[in-house]
């Protein structure tokens, strides 16, 4: 499975199948994740960026039990695909008493009304999330 990732987003050595540029055994400073189909971070800070569902979860599985700083999220991705699979992932995986390990959520998605209730859902389930409207952060990658 390859993960796609655009300039100067490369993978970070964190990135489950990749060497990143520390080499192998490499601990990252920030491991950063952008769950988004066309967003990069304006400023070009490091990020591991996932364009699917099917990705952002396979990633998130490969994980195993390494913290996360920053998990990003969009909620519409490309075509029908939204970011409800890892969201049903981290939720059911919180109720089984195996939360991902992460320091803070962010939804950013510009869908307003789904953006609110991804909060509520991994809020209820016990993540540290919060809404960001920060416009300003973003390019867009097409």
């Amino acid at each position: 499975m390859t993960y796609p990732t655009d300039p100067p987003h490369r993978p970070h050595p964190a990135y489950p199948g990749a060497g990143g540029a520390g080499g192998a055994g490499a601990e990252p400073a920030t491991l950063r994740v952008l769950v988004d189909d066309v967003r990069d971070f304006k400023d070009g800070r490091p990020a591991v960026v996932l364009r699917t569902s099917a990705d952002a979860v396979a990633y998130v599985r490969a994980l195993d039990g390494r913290r996360v700083d920053e998990l990003w999220l969009d909620h519409d991705l490309v075509g029908d695909d939204t970011v409800q699979p890892l969201v049903d992932l981290l939720v059911a995986d919180a109720a089984r008493g195996r939360p991902l390990s992460v320091a803070r959520i962010w939804v950013h998605s510009s869908n307003i009304r789904e953006g609110h209730r991804v909060v509520q859902e991994l809020e209820d389930a016990g993540y540290p999330v919060q809404r960001n409207y920060a416009a300003n952060l973003w390019r867009h990658s097409w």
